[in-house]
């Protein structure tokens, strides 16, 4: 896969990369340890290079899981982990948290877990209102010189703590949801990121599989998985949503391909400096979205299933009210 290259700093990453949470947590009971790993394995095997994993995830059993997998070819590989969340005793994660010394702490955690010396990319995973970005990027800035982190990036960001963010560090890559399910960084996020230089990394490029066309009105979501609770999942929403999946299958019926194929693809062609991180268990699905790096749509295509994804109103927040209210715009 030929290389894309997120911020200014030349950090060159496949065009596709591997998201790691649902690895952890999420998406129902936590597969087996070494079937995950093999998994990773195979993604490098295929050419990706950027490996997307966080605290949070486990709590921390994701990075153990993403270092144990990735240490053979560190050096190969771009690894991406994040800061910003607080938690008690027991692990489990109480808010966010971005003062200097948690994220010190949250740092030497990662490298510890990824059993790495360096983090080739660091995010803050939610912006701490009461902390200045300022600070929040000269902390970063401080830990770049000391050689423990060597790119920074934000998540969920909105474009205040952005510019001022990259006044003080300059940011590699903003990581946003961002998909023909959710178009909203393309009114004030896409713009600004082009004029600094940034990066843009999707996440749930696939809607949280949505666009995979495999979920229908019928899906019960199990135990454990997150969707259960979302309000973009439930019944009438779903519903809803689901015409969107109808109007891309049809260019992905035409051209031979599969849905997620044609949603990945679209992702791809609407800018160089868009690397989507969508995540996976299973092999089969893994190679499929890697397919969508080589899948070619014309400019009828992109104009059919950009009339098709604004011809359809999304139902349902992204998030739990709680969590919405964690979003920086």
């Amino acid at each position: 896969m030929k290389a894309r290259t997120l911020g200014t700093a030349g950090l060159e990453v496949s065009p596709l990369g591997l998201g790691c949470m649902g690895m952890s947590q999420s998406f129902g009971p936590r597969p087996p340890r070494e079937d995950m790993i093999t998994l990773i394995r195979d993604a490098i095997e295929r050419g990706v290079t950027l490996f997307d994993t966080a605290e949070i995830y486990g709590p921390f059993h994701n990075e153990e899981l993403v270092g144990e997998a990735l240490g053979p070819v560190r050096d190969d590989v771009v690894i991406a982990t994040k800061f910003g969340f607080s938690f008690d005793a027991d692990g489990k994660q109480t808010g966010v948290s971005s003062r200097p010394d948690s994220i010190r702490a949250a740092v030497e955690g990662s490298l510890r877990r990824l059993q790495i010396d360096t983090i080739d990319l660091l995010y803050q995973h939610r912006v701490d209102p009461r902390v200045p970005i300022e600070d929040v990027a000269g902390t970063v800035k401080e830990l770049i010189d000391a050689g423990k982190v060597r790119h920074f990036g934000m998540s969920e960001a909105g474009v205040d703590n952005i510019r001022r963010a990259h006044a003080v560090q300059p940011v590699t890559a903003l990581q946003s949801e961002y998909s023909l399910f959710w178009r909203e960084p393309e009114d004030e996020i896409l713009p600004v990121l082009e004029e600094l230089g940034i990066g843009f990394v999707p996440f749930s490029p696939l809607g949280r599989g949505l666009l995979t066309g495999q979920v229908t009105a019928g899906t019960e979501f199990g135990k454990g998985d997150v969707r259960a609770n979302l309000p973009r999942f439930e019944a009438e929403a779903l519903k809803a949503n689901l015409a969107l999946v109808d109007l891309i299958t049809k260019v992905a019926e035409r051209k031979g391909v599969a849905v997620g194929q044609v949603a990945l693809a679209w992702l791809l062609a609407q800018k160089p400096w868009i690397v989507p991180i969508p995540g996976t268990r299973r092999l089969s699905r893994l190679e499929e979205n890697l397919g969508a790096a080589d899948l070619e749509l014309t400019a009828d295509d992109l104009t059919e299933l950009d009339e098709a994804s604004r011809s359809v109103q999304i139902q349902g927040n992204r998030y739990s009210d709680a969590a919405q209210k964690m979003i920086d715009r």
